[in-house]
């Protein structure tokens, strides 16, 4: 069943839990009979990209990828949450497998929301039927995630009554994923009308699909180039049948497309917590486990840990949004991308400190989680793009809403702090109050000019949301009784006490860093937001670390 009916007789979209159950299941078999961990290491060594594994993954045995596909074009009609899980959880085995798998899904999108209904019949139901590999051919050297300047071409070709009956490109795409195995390509391309998407199928004259890149990490993934000269494509395959769409098209996608990359980089900055977790207990320094120090547990672990929690909270929240036929969540899903892989990255670097010198040996597996996590603060829009995403579209939302959307906030962690007052929403709601008057303060002087005052605002925006969403979990699984509510209620006081001090260390560095602002306005504002307030976030704080650590450890 691909549907669930909720409250107000609205249907939230997705599997049900035993059907999700199964596939998860299907995964950790998949894990122990082709995805050993010493196959995997084995693909980084070798740089080995597993086509015949990731065929048999689709094929009819498994077929994995129904996930994705809607029920009326022969898939299971999964929602983003089972989405996420998937991703996630593949993710945690190997990034570069995941990639792959990610990729079809990516390639397979713009038909999903451009196709015309022949379109996705023949496309889709090419994908479901378990023997096609797709890569989505977007990227340029040149214009990266700037589409607008893209540079491949597509000329109409008409016949002798002036009717279009194909298109011919030219030009070429970097960085494609599964490029060179693909068995077709979504591909964009600028026509008379604009940036148009074509399927472009595998063995088309003109079309060569390159050798695969060397690569920092992911070497169990392809990246490859493909070039096109004087490619011939047949009316047909215009997505949409109406040319200019493109960017419309792929703008459909960004948030939710982006949400998955966060599952990727949830999956893997997890894979390192529980390699760096057991191995603390058992390694013994100076008579004890250094599972029991501090400088280990306090500095590499718990901190990351409480990210990644909060990382999870986030990504869930707006797969559930999304599931439940909410649109426009494109800067939603820049917030999960940008705090999910950069909180990934942070906790695969640590593990590798953490680890000590094993941790630098390709053995132990940090050291490659840390190589593959790192395209995920790349791809699918950089940490910047994504900063300046968030900045620029919250900027414009609290002057929409008059400052209405993050006091909105504000007010609801206030209601929530007086019904639960063990998790954080008290700083949540200062910082959320204290991010909108700075906004409005960067507004009227004309700061927004200024690229690395947005990108602290962009930065600000992403704790104090993330925060929110984290403590809405808290109180939830508080409410219900979950076994999870007492470490989830102690990691917000965490996180809280981060959103608060990054809330004020952005605040003063504006004020102050910009010139522009003098002692009386500084004083004035300060005390407009409780500034001195936010200090107190760090109260029992290092006791709160203690009992996280308590539990991650079972000591």
């Amino acid at each position: 069943m691909a549907e669930t009916e909720i409250e107000g007789g609205a249907h939230l979209k997705g599997l049900d839990e035993d059907l999700m159950q199964m596939v998860l299941d299907t995964v950790d078999q998949i894990r122990k009979r082709l995805l050993t961990r010493e196959t995997i290491l084995e693909f980084d060594k070798n740089d080995i990209f597993p086509e015949e594994i990731i065929r048999t993954m689709l094929g009819p045995d498994i077929g994995l990828h129904l996930l994705f596909i809607p029920e009326e074009y022969g898939g299971m009609g999964g929602g983003a949450r089972d989405s996420c899980a998937l991703v996630r959880v593949i993710s945690g085995i190997c990034l570069g497998v995941s990639t792959a798998f990610f990729a079809i899904q990516l390639g397979a999108d713009p038909i999903l929301v451009g196709g015309t209904e022949e379109q996705k019949q023949k496309w889709l139901g090419a994908i479901s039927s378990g023997e096609t590999l797709v890569a989505y051919a977007v990227t340029e050297a040149e214009a990266g995630s700037n589409l607008a300047a893209l540079k491949t071409k597509a000329e109409p070709v008409m016949d002798d009554a002036g009717q279009v009956t194909g298109y011919k490109i030219n030009g070429s795409k970097q960085f494609i994923s599964t490029g060179g195995y693909a068995d077709f390509i979504t591909l964009l391309a600028k026509t008379p009308e604009g940036p148009t998407f074509f399927v472009v199928e595998k063995g088309a004259e003109g079309f060569v699909q390159g050798r695969g890149e060397e690569k920092h990490g992911l070497h169990a993934s392809n990246t490859s180039p493909l070039s096109f000269t004087d490619v011939l494509v047949p009316v047909e395959n215009l997505i949409g049948g109406i040319p200019g769409q493109g960017l419309k098209q792929a703008g459909k996608v960004f948030g939710y497309t982006r949400l998955m990359v966060a599952a990727m980089a949830i999956g893997a900055g997890e894979a390192a917590l529980n390699i760096v977790i057991p191995y603390a207990k058992e390694r013994i320094q100076f008579g004890s486990p250094i599972s029991e120090k501090q400088g280990y547990t306090h500095k590499l672990v718990v901190p990351n840990a409480v990210r990644m929690e909060a990382a999870v909270a986030y990504m869930e929240e707006v797969g559930l949004r999304c599931d439940s036929g909410e649109e426009g969540l494109d800067v939603e899903g820049s917030i999960a991308k940008l705090f999910a892989t950069e909180t990934a990255n942070k906790t695969a670097e640590d593990a590798i400190q953490a680890l000590g010198g094993y941790g630098y040996i390709c053995e132990y597996e940090v050291e490659k989680i840390k190589r593959d996590v790192k395209v995920t603060c790349i791809y699918e829009g950089t940490s910047e793009i994504q900063q300046n995403i968030i900045s620029t579209f919250r900027w414009k939302k609290t002057r929409k809403t008059k400052g209405a959307f993050y006091k909105d906030m504000a007010l609801e962690m206030e209601e929530l702090d007086a019904e639960m007052g063990d998790i954080g929403c008290r700083y949540y709601g200062l910082s959320a109050g204290g991010l909108n008057e700075l906004i409005g303060v960067v507004h009227e002087n004309r700061l927004t000019r200024k690229q690395f005052v947005m990108f602290a605002l962009a930065d600000l925006m992403t704790l104090v949301e993330v925060g929110v969403s984290f403590a809405r979990k808290a109180f939830a699984l508080t409410k219900e009784g979950s076994p999870d509510a007492e470490k989830i209620r102690a990691m917000n006081r965490i996180f809280a006490n981060e959103v608060a001090e990054f809330a004020a260390g952005s605040i003063r560095k504006i004020l102050m860093g910009t010139g522009q602002f003098d002692n009386s306005f500084k004083t004035g504002f300060m005390e407009k937001i409780s500034y001195d307030q936010l200090s107190g976030s760090c109260e029992n704080i290092i006791n709160d670390m203690d009992q996280v650590a308590d539990i991650l450890f079972a000591r």
